[in-house]
């Protein structure tokens, strides 16, 4: 298990809670528009941190510190992902995990093993529109519907969220969301903003009265809807 990243206090990334948050490399998804291009496109570039130095970082900050997301890239390609959760768990910390939901099993059996507490996961877009967004060798949507049905019935805490790209979301793409995850806990939209980051530049945020509008399509279909880090 190789860890690229340890952002050591936020209170951004675990809803409710002061937390650390570790970055995993690799995905299995090209969004042009993630902002963590050489995590996702080339993660042996980047440093490593010593795993038992992290270990002892999260150890020493017991109490000050109540929560550890893990984000990536995507955690779930990676084996180790159990055995990882596991230690921090022994260390007295909540989890949440950042996901695509492409591997449903992995989220099925963290919950059966009492290691995730809650699950961020990203909805790229609607379900005709995801090929086009993920730039994905052999997307599985069957896969995506899974993970999205497990969260909602599987009695755990989650949110989804999407990342809002004017060249890709518009108030017909949330038509449709609102109809796929119709009844979830919890959806945010999040602004896209450009930085020297993205896979691929190129692409603009939509304006506040755009999103807040989106915001009005989905609360036909779901209760808590919210913007997220929009100015």
């Amino acid at each position: 298990m190789q860890i690229h990243g340890l952002n050591k206090t936020t209170l951004l990334d675990y809803p409710g809670h002061v937390g650390a948050t570790i970055f995993l490399g690799g995905c299995n998804f090209r969004c042009p528009f993630c902002h963590n291009r050489d995590l996702v496109l080339n993660p042996s570039s980047q440093p490593v941190l010593s795993y038992d130095e992290v270990l002892h970082f999260l150890k020493k900050r017991y109490g000050i510190i109540t929560g550890v997301c893990i984000t990536g890239g995507e955690p779930t390609i990676q084996p180790d992902l159990p055995h990882l959760i596991r230690d921090i768990k022994k260390l007295g910390y909540l989890v949440k995990l950042d996901t695509n939901g492409t591997n449903p099993a992995m989220l099925d059996s963290l919950y059966v093993q009492h290691l995730i507490n809650y699950v961020a996961m990203d909805i790229k877009s609607s379900p005709l529109n995801y090929s086009s967004i993920t730039d994905a060798a052999a997307l599985d949507m069957d896969a995506i519907y899974d993970s999205v049905d497990f969260l909602m019935h599987a009695g755990i805490d989650y949110e989804f969220r999407t990342t809002v790209v004017k060249e890709f979301h518009d108030a017909e793409t949330f038509e449709q969301i609102g109809n796929w995850i119709s009844g979830c806990r919890a959806y945010y939209l999040q602004n896209f903003k450009n930085t020297d980051t993205v896979i691929r530049q190129g692409y603009h945020s939509r304006t506040r009265e755009e999103l807040e509008s989106y915001v009005s399509i989905l609360k036909k279909h779901i209760d808590q809807v919210s913007l997220r880090g929009v100015d």
